[in-house]
């Protein structure tokens, strides 16, 4: 019998080791963005705007938050846990997302300086008003070095984009739109 105790011990102890990370901090960002039916190019609606024009910066606000929590310490990475949509109610025009939308729509981000793109997510012809929620598609391990300290930096915009629905462009339509980003940062 005193034999297991220490085994059963030291089991407990190495799964306590377990896990990402040894520190992670989370946090919702929002962002709110716009579309115009004569705005839409090529049959594609596109919204887009930068990260720290936010009102209130919540980006930067949840990396500052993250380095406090981590010692000061920048996030070796962050994970995006959940990505919605919702129609704004001051959207005029349309009362569903259907009718801005049909198909696959996205939300990248594009990075400042180097203009490349990263997919935070995308759902299939969306409905409703929302929150609409999307699959997430978001590594930040796959971002190049120099892209990643920008993201860190708030040098990137969201994109909102997806094929317009077929009398979008009609309509003579303004709609907002929020997406809301909850992230995760870890050591």
């Amino acid at each position: 019998m005193n034999r297991i105790l220490p085994l059963v011990l030291c089991a407990a102890l190495s799964l306590m080791g377990c896990g990402d990370d040894a520190v992670s901090f989370s946090a919702p960002v929002g962002i709110n963005l716009k579309a115009k039916s004569s705005d839409t190019v090529g049959g594609t609606v596109t919204a887009q705007k930068g990260i720290s024009t936010e009102s209130g910066n919540p980006f930067k606000v949840f990396v500052d938050d993250a380095r406090q929590e981590l010692d000061g310490k920048s996030p070796s990475r962050v994970e995006l846990t959940t990505l919605t949509l919702t129609l704004g109610a001051g959207s005029v025009g349309v009362s569903s997302l259907a009718e801005v939308f049909t198909g696959r729509v996205e939300i990248l981000f594009r990075v400042d300086e180097s203009n490349n793109t990263y997919v935070a997510g995308h759902v299939e012809n969306p409905t409703g008003t929302g929150p609409v929620s999307f699959l997430v598609d978001f590594d930040s391990t796959e971002m190049a070095p120099d892209d990643y300290t920008r993201f860190l930096e708030g040098k990137f915009n969201v994109v909102l984009r997806g094929p317009a629905a077929s009398t979008f462009m009609s309509k003579g339509a303004e709609v907002d739109f929020q997406a809301t980003f909850s992230f995760t940062a870890f050591e």
